[in-house]
């Protein structure tokens, strides 16, 4: 029927099948109707006003129009699929032209005789039959004629007063849909079995064309003394000679080309001939031909023959030209084991070249060493000119590195900016050393790209076998952390393994599986460390540090678990903790006493950082401008633009924001000029310094100072641990100090009596 979708088969599709032949039967169909209107208004001429008549008329024409232009539509449908708006447009048409055949069976049924109601029924039960008979494919045009006409005609008979004929009305227009619901299906089946065998032969003959145009096998036969015999055509065509040229010639001497006269032939070559000497049976043997185009690759089988009397007749066996495919084998090889855009050995061809090193070192009782190369900054000069540059800058690498290497030594590329080395003989124990620091100040001069000037480094990092590991698993982990130690040292290094790099490591795992359970197990706590006013020395704000006593490692300095963190991206939940927890302590103090708390750049960098800064002051009540927020100058390094915006989005909603170890690092004025921190804070490594009546320390915080008064901004001077260095900062000009002179970190508890004490005594 068409309303649903079919349980297998395309909608679409089947219903093209059934609606492909309509257009042809169009026309008849409307002339019959047509023929019959006219009838219909001779019979009622004298019983119907004109004007009613004319209406009926006029509007059945155009409703047959309409359905004559659908029809005509689907002319080409069997060459596309059929959409729902056409299969509902179709229907809508059958029933309109249905409706106005119901309109003279129910509105003319008062007027003229009997005699003519009947012959009114007789015309529209023509065209019922008609209908079923040219619609048979669409059973749904059969089943809305034949249902609202024969409905109609019911209801006029039982208004005629003749129940018997209704009865007889309905069931005829039963029938009538039943047959033709019966004639679809068959029609259907018909058509789709017939649409499946015209598949199935185009297939076939498809795959019969595609045979014989690309069928590249040829049968070839050999005599006794192995020479070719009875040449087909298609053997000559693949030798590019003519099939009398070929005839009484040795194969092997046909197929050797050059390297006949030279006698130096190619191993699959005399694996033929060793074949055809001893008269054994070969099967899909791959054969180097050498011809005057070229170099080809063919694929021959092959089978002796003996006559009646069971006495060697000579070879008969076919063969085939497998150049391309060959030629693909071998590009995919390639790809499998050299990197496409530096051409260097990948991972894969790299650690079969040290697992093959590591064997030879076991069996001749030498060493052999991997370095495990990482390229410094590279990453900035991908995101600032573009992967392109970088592809360009990347095989300018390559080929710096195959200029340093000696015989016996490979480089390849493990993916990224991470490249490798793998010394097969590394016996002169500073071969490693000195190899890495070579590569280190190659890799390290300028590059020209583009017209661009650009300068990266490379860290490095050793193992060697089988001392620091006897299989290649081994040594790949071994010179990775070996790697992660020189890039910790500061990059530009080489740093050799070392045993306690893994028990570093393994450490490191540990930590990083324990701290991940410590906010949920209530492992850390906030301890606070006052600033006072250098005047007065009234506490202003505490600094809110993180404490993690763990069940399994004890109590757990953060120097060391911080930086996991943030690695690890833990930092992102236990900030938002620590965020949450030290708004709500702080709104236990005085009105007058901020809260200040760290956030690393991998926060700044959430997506929702100032979303959680919102509902950390919602939940505790604390207002804004007493949260300050200490940044260092690191979160401007990954994404200044973001960190920038983020700050800038904290600051209005009120919070200040802290600059914290400035001078220490990467330090830029630019940022403070864009951003109107509220504190910059003295390293402590200045304040020792000054301490020692140190120039540069002296010089550098004074600058400070001077810079921050002139921007508005106030100072803190960390790292104070004496009277003396108290008054030594107060008289340069800090406005606050933190230090243990004042006070150590103390837990939640110590700091909110210190301010009561503090407020006690004011």
């Amino acid at each position: 029927m068409g309303l649903k979708d079919p349980s297998e088969g395309d909608w679409s599709r089947l219903r093209a099948l059934q609606y492909r032949d309509l257009h042809s039967v169009s026309v008849v169909r409307a002339m019959a109707h047509a023929i019959a209107a006219l009838i219909v208004a001779g019979l009622y001429r004298g019983d119907i006003q004109a004007g009613l008549l004319w209406t009926w008329l006029i509007a059945l024409g155009m409703a047959l129009v309409y359905a004559l232009r659908i029809d005509v539509s689907l002319v080409d449908i069997d060459r596309r699929s059929m959409n729902r708006g056409e299969f509902f447009r179709h229907a809508t048409a059958t029933a309109v032209v249905s409706t106005l055949w119901s309109t003279p069976l129910l509105a003319f049924a008062p007027f003229g005789s009997l005699a003519d109601h009947y012959a009114l029924w007789t015309l529209t039960a023509m065209l019922i039959v008609g209908t079923a008979a040219l619609m048979a494919s669409a059973p749904l045009t059969t089943l809305i004629f034949a249902g609202i006409a024969g409905l109609a005609a019911c209801v006029s008979f039982a208004v005629k007063g003749d129940p018997g004929f209704a009865v007889a009305t309905l069931v005829f227009a039963f029938l009538v849909i039943a047959g033709g619901l019966q004639t679809a299906r068959t029609y259907l089946s018909a058509q789709i079995a017939q649409v499946g065998a015209a598949e199935k032969d185009e297939v076939v003959s498809l795959l019969l064309r595609e045979f014989q145009e690309n069928e590249a096998d040829w049968l070839w036969q050999l005599d006794t003394k192995r020479r070719v015999r009875s040449v087909s055509p298609r053997f000559a065509f693949a030798l590019g000679r003519d099939p009398k040229e070929v005839e009484g010639l040795s194969l092997v001497r046909l197929i050797a080309g050059s390297s006949w006269e030279e006698g130096n032939f190619e191993g699959s070559l005399h694996e033929l001939a060793d074949h055809l000497k001893a008269r054994q049976s070969f099967s899909n043997l791959l054969v180097r031909v050498e011809m005057e185009e070229g170099r080809r690759w063919w694929e021959l089988s092959g089978t002796p023959i003996h006559d009646e009397m069971g006495k060697f007749s000579g070879f008969r066996g076919v063969g085939s030209d497998v150049t391309e495919k060959r030629e693909s084998s071998e590009k995919i090889a390639y790809l499998a084991r050299y990197d496409t855009l530096t051409g260097l050995p990948n991972r894969l061809m790299l650690t079969e070249a040290l697992g093959e090193a590591l064997r030879y070192s076991e069996q001749w009782k030498t060493r052999c060493a991997f370095l495990m190369i990482d390229l410094d900054r590279f990453k900035a000069v991908n995101d600032s000119l573009g992967h392109q540059v970088g592809d360009q800058l990347l095989a300018q690498v390559s080929d710096r590195l195959k200029a340093v290497m000696a015989k016996g030594e490979q480089c390849g590329r493990l993916g990224g900016d991470e490249f490798a080395v793998v010394i097969r003989d590394a016996s002169d124990k500073g071969r490693a050393a000195s190899l890495a620091q070579e590569i280190i100040a190659t890799l390290s001069d300028p590059y020209r790209v583009n017209d661009k000037t650009l300068y990266i480094g490379a860290s490095v990092g050793s193992a060697v076998g089988p001392r620091d590991g006897d299989t290649v698993e081994m040594l790949l982990r071994n010179a990775d952390l070996a790697l992660y130690r020189a890039k910790e040292e500061g990059r530009g290094a080489h740093c050799n393994y070392m045993p306690s790099l893994h028990a570093d490591a393994e450490e490191r795992r540990s930590l990083e599986t324990a701290l991940r359970h410590a906010l949920g197990n209530g492992e850390l706590e906030l301890h606070y460390q006052p600033v006072v006013n250098a005047i007065s020395e009234d506490i202003v704000s505490f600094e809110a540090l993180m404490r993690w006593n763990s069940a399994d490692h004890g109590s757990v300095s953060p120097g060391k678990f911080i930086p996991l963190a943030e690695d690890t991206r833990l930092i992102v939940p236990i900030g938002a903790w620590a965020l949450r927890e030290a708004c709500a302590e702080a709104a236990n103090w005085p009105g007058h006493v901020k809260v200040a708390v760290n956030v690393s750049g991998e926060q700044l960098g959430e997506p929702d950082f100032c979303g959680s800064v919102v509902r950390a002051l919602a939940y505790s009540g604390l207002p804004a401008h007493r949260l300050e927020i200490e940044v260092t100058e690191s979160v401007f390094l990954k994404d200044g633009r973001t960190a920038r915006q983020v700050l800038e989005e904290i600051m209005a909603l009120g919070c200040s924001v802290a600059l914290d170890d400035f001078g220490t690092g990467y330090s830029s004025l630019g940022y403070l000029r864009t951003l109107r921190f509220s504190t910059i804070k003295v390293d402590r490594s200045f304040v020792q310094g000054a301490t020692q009546e140190s120039r540069e320390s002296l010089a550098i915080i004074r600058a400070v100072v001077a810079m921050a008064q002139s921007l508005e901004m106030s100072t803190t001077a960390e790292g104070v641990e004496t009277a003396e260095q108290a008054v030594m900062v107060r008289e340069m000009g800090c406005t606050k100090i933190q230090g243990y002179y004042f006070g150590r970190p103390m837990p939640a508890a110590e700091a909110r009596a210190l301010v009561n004490r503090k407020r006690a005594a004011a």
